[in-house]
Protein backbone atom coordinates (compact mmCIF):
# COMPACT_ATOMS: atom_id res chain seq x y z
CA UNK A 1 0.00 0.00 0.00
CA UNK A 2 1.47 3.34 -0.88
CA UNK A 3 2.07 6.00 1.52
CA UNK A 4 0.88 9.58 2.02
CA UNK A 5 1.79 12.41 4.31
CA UNK A 6 -0.76 15.13 4.74
CA UNK A 7 0.52 18.82 5.21
CA UNK A 8 -1.86 21.44 6.03
CA UNK A 9 -2.79 23.70 9.05
CA UNK A 10 -6.31 23.00 9.06
CA UNK A 11 -7.62 20.24 10.78
CA UNK A 12 -10.68 19.83 8.85
CA UNK A 13 -8.52 19.93 5.53
CA UNK A 14 -6.68 17.09 6.62
CA UNK A 15 -9.44 14.82 7.98
CA UNK A 16 -10.97 15.31 4.72
CA UNK A 17 -8.18 14.44 2.42
CA UNK A 18 -7.14 11.69 4.88
CA UNK A 19 -10.81 10.06 4.11
CA UNK A 20 -10.26 10.21 0.39
CA UNK A 21 -7.07 8.88 0.37
CA UNK A 22 -7.56 5.86 2.45
CA UNK A 23 -10.63 5.14 0.39
CA UNK A 24 -8.39 5.06 -2.35
CA UNK A 25 -6.49 2.80 -1.07
CA UNK A 26 -3.50 4.83 0.84
CA UNK A 27 -1.83 4.74 4.09
CA UNK A 28 -1.50 7.87 5.62
CA UNK A 29 1.33 7.81 7.86
CA UNK A 30 1.82 11.23 9.34
CA UNK A 31 0.35 14.64 9.15
CA UNK A 32 2.06 18.14 9.65
CA UNK A 33 0.33 21.31 10.48
CA UNK A 34 3.17 23.42 9.15
CA UNK A 35 6.13 23.51 6.81
CA UNK A 36 8.92 22.85 9.18
CA UNK A 37 7.03 19.68 10.44
CA UNK A 38 6.46 18.93 6.82
CA UNK A 39 10.24 18.40 5.87
CA UNK A 40 10.72 16.52 8.93
CA UNK A 41 8.02 14.28 8.48
CA UNK A 42 8.92 13.59 4.73
CA UNK A 43 12.49 12.75 5.95
CA UNK A 44 11.10 10.10 8.70
CA UNK A 45 8.78 8.52 7.19
CA UNK A 46 10.04 9.00 3.19
CA UNK A 47 5.90 8.69 2.10
CA UNK A 48 4.95 7.91 -1.76
CA UNK A 49 2.94 11.10 -1.86
CA UNK A 50 2.47 14.20 -0.13
CA UNK A 51 -0.37 16.84 -0.13
CA UNK A 52 0.34 20.23 0.71
CA UNK A 53 -1.03 23.25 1.12
CA UNK A 54 0.96 26.30 0.17
CA UNK A 55 -0.07 29.15 2.79
CA UNK A 56 1.17 27.79 5.97
CA UNK A 57 2.95 28.66 9.18
CA UNK A 58 6.66 29.02 9.32
CA UNK A 59 8.06 27.77 6.24
CA UNK A 60 5.43 27.84 3.20
CA UNK A 61 4.58 25.49 0.51
CA UNK A 62 7.43 26.56 -1.45
CA UNK A 63 10.12 26.40 0.66
CA UNK A 64 8.62 23.00 1.68
CA UNK A 65 8.66 21.44 -1.60
CA UNK A 66 12.12 22.84 -2.25
CA UNK A 67 13.60 20.90 0.78
CA UNK A 68 11.63 17.57 -0.23
CA UNK A 69 12.94 17.74 -3.19
CA UNK A 70 16.33 18.09 -1.84
CA UNK A 71 16.32 14.92 0.42
CA UNK A 72 16.45 13.05 -3.51
CA UNK A 73 14.10 10.55 -2.12
CA UNK A 74 11.32 9.12 -4.14
CA UNK A 75 8.44 11.97 -3.02
CA UNK A 76 5.87 12.66 -5.35
CA UNK A 77 4.49 16.34 -4.24
CA UNK A 78 0.51 16.85 -4.86
CA UNK A 79 -0.25 21.04 -4.13
CA UNK A 80 -3.57 21.24 -2.79
CA UNK A 81 -4.37 24.71 -2.04
CA UNK A 82 -7.25 27.76 -1.76
CA UNK A 83 -4.32 30.03 -3.60
CA UNK A 84 -4.14 31.25 -6.78
CA UNK A 85 -2.92 29.05 -9.72
CA UNK A 86 -2.13 31.94 -11.73
CA UNK A 87 0.69 33.24 -9.47
CA UNK A 88 1.43 29.77 -8.11
CA UNK A 89 0.85 26.38 -10.13
CA UNK A 90 3.99 26.89 -12.76
CA UNK A 91 6.26 28.32 -9.77
CA UNK A 92 5.42 24.63 -7.95
CA UNK A 93 5.56 22.64 -11.27
CA UNK A 94 8.97 24.35 -11.89
CA UNK A 95 10.42 23.48 -8.53
CA UNK A 96 9.50 19.68 -8.30
CA UNK A 97 5.79 19.34 -7.89
CA UNK A 98 3.95 16.76 -9.55
CA UNK A 99 0.49 18.55 -9.18
CA UNK A 100 -1.65 20.89 -8.51
CA UNK A 101 -5.40 21.34 -7.39
CA UNK A 102 -7.49 23.89 -5.70
CA UNK A 103 -9.53 23.74 -2.82
CA UNK A 104 -12.50 25.36 -4.71
CA UNK A 105 -12.21 21.92 -7.05
CA UNK A 106 -14.81 19.22 -5.91
CA UNK A 107 -13.19 16.13 -4.41
CA UNK A 108 -13.16 14.15 -7.54
CA UNK A 109 -10.53 16.57 -8.63
CA UNK A 110 -8.43 15.65 -5.84
CA UNK A 111 -8.80 12.02 -6.54
CA UNK A 112 -7.94 11.82 -10.81
CA UNK A 113 -5.01 14.06 -9.29
CA UNK A 114 -3.67 11.30 -7.14
CA UNK A 115 -4.51 8.61 -9.64
CA UNK A 116 -2.57 10.84 -12.71
CA UNK A 117 0.56 11.09 -10.45
CA UNK A 118 0.64 7.66 -8.94
CA UNK A 119 0.81 6.56 -12.57
CA UNK A 120 3.89 9.06 -13.06
CA UNK A 121 2.43 12.01 -14.99
CA UNK A 122 1.91 15.43 -13.42
CA UNK A 123 -1.19 17.31 -12.77
CA UNK A 124 -1.97 21.22 -13.04
CA UNK A 125 -4.52 23.21 -14.14
CA UNK A 126 -4.21 25.25 -17.80
CA UNK A 127 -3.19 28.96 -17.77
CA UNK A 128 -4.20 31.29 -20.50
CA UNK A 129 -1.64 34.09 -21.16
CA UNK A 130 -2.99 37.43 -21.71
CA UNK A 131 -1.94 39.47 -23.57
CA UNK A 132 -2.85 42.45 -22.01
CA UNK A 133 -0.09 44.76 -21.38
CA UNK A 134 -0.55 48.22 -19.29
CA UNK A 135 -1.43 51.47 -20.84
CA UNK A 136 0.64 53.94 -18.83
CA UNK A 137 2.83 54.09 -16.44
CA UNK A 138 1.28 51.98 -13.66
CA UNK A 139 2.49 47.96 -13.37
CA UNK A 140 -0.67 46.05 -12.58
CA UNK A 141 -0.28 44.24 -9.38
CA UNK A 142 -0.56 40.83 -10.31
CA UNK A 143 2.69 41.53 -12.61
CA UNK A 144 4.26 43.19 -9.70
CA UNK A 145 3.82 39.60 -8.01
CA UNK A 146 4.93 38.04 -10.22
CA UNK A 147 8.26 39.92 -10.82
CA UNK A 148 8.73 38.16 -6.85
CA UNK A 149 11.15 34.97 -6.97
CA UNK A 150 10.05 32.35 -5.02
CA UNK A 151 12.03 33.31 -1.52
CA UNK A 152 10.50 36.85 -2.18
CA UNK A 153 7.15 35.31 -1.85
CA UNK A 154 7.30 32.79 0.58
CA UNK A 155 8.93 35.25 2.52
CA UNK A 156 6.12 37.96 2.00
CA UNK A 157 3.38 35.09 3.11
CA UNK A 158 5.50 34.68 6.61
CA UNK A 159 5.55 38.66 7.09
CA UNK A 160 1.35 38.79 5.96
CA UNK A 161 0.94 36.25 8.86
CA UNK A 162 2.67 38.61 11.46
CA UNK A 163 5.56 36.35 12.00
CA UNK A 164 9.09 38.69 13.39
CA UNK A 165 12.10 38.41 11.16
CA UNK A 166 13.73 36.57 14.11
CA UNK A 167 10.94 33.93 13.79
CA UNK A 168 11.00 33.56 9.55
CA UNK A 169 14.89 33.52 9.88
CA UNK A 170 14.98 30.49 12.33
CA UNK A 171 12.45 28.88 10.02
CA UNK A 172 13.91 29.22 6.61
CA UNK A 173 17.37 28.85 8.00
CA UNK A 174 18.36 32.44 7.52
CA UNK A 175 19.62 35.95 9.19
CA UNK A 176 17.55 38.95 10.73
CA UNK A 177 19.66 40.85 8.81
CA UNK A 178 18.79 38.74 5.75
CA UNK A 179 15.25 39.20 6.19
CA UNK A 180 15.01 42.68 7.09
CA UNK A 181 16.95 43.39 3.64
CA UNK A 182 14.31 40.48 1.70
CA UNK A 183 11.56 43.04 3.47
CA UNK A 184 12.74 46.45 2.59
CA UNK A 185 12.68 45.01 -1.02
CA UNK A 186 9.57 43.69 -1.12
CA UNK A 187 8.03 47.18 0.56
CA UNK A 188 10.15 48.56 -2.98
CA UNK A 189 8.72 45.80 -5.46
CA UNK A 190 5.55 46.11 -4.44
CA UNK A 191 5.44 49.69 -4.29
CA UNK A 192 3.53 49.80 -0.60
CA UNK A 193 4.73 52.23 2.60
CA UNK A 194 5.40 49.59 5.23
CA UNK A 195 5.03 46.13 6.17
CA UNK A 196 1.39 46.75 7.41
CA UNK A 197 0.61 47.36 3.91
CA UNK A 198 2.47 44.06 2.61
CA UNK A 199 0.47 42.38 5.15
CA UNK A 200 -3.24 44.04 2.97
CA UNK A 201 -1.35 43.99 0.25
CA UNK A 202 -1.04 39.59 -0.06
CA UNK A 203 -4.62 39.47 1.41
CA UNK A 204 -6.06 41.11 -0.93
CA UNK A 205 -4.50 39.50 -3.70
CA UNK A 206 -5.16 35.78 -1.22
CA UNK A 207 -1.53 34.93 -1.21
CA UNK A 208 -2.33 33.84 2.41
Amino acid sequence: MLKALIVDDHPFIRSSVKMLLKAGQMEVVAEAENGVEAVYLARTHVPDLVVLDISMPLLDGLEVINRICALDLPIKILVLTSLDATFYAHRCMTIGASGYVSKSDDLEELMRAVKVIREGFSYFPVLSNSSVRPVDNQTPEHELIQQLSNRELAILQQLARGYSNKEIGDAMLLSNKTISTYKSRLIEKLKVKSVVYLADFAKRHHLI
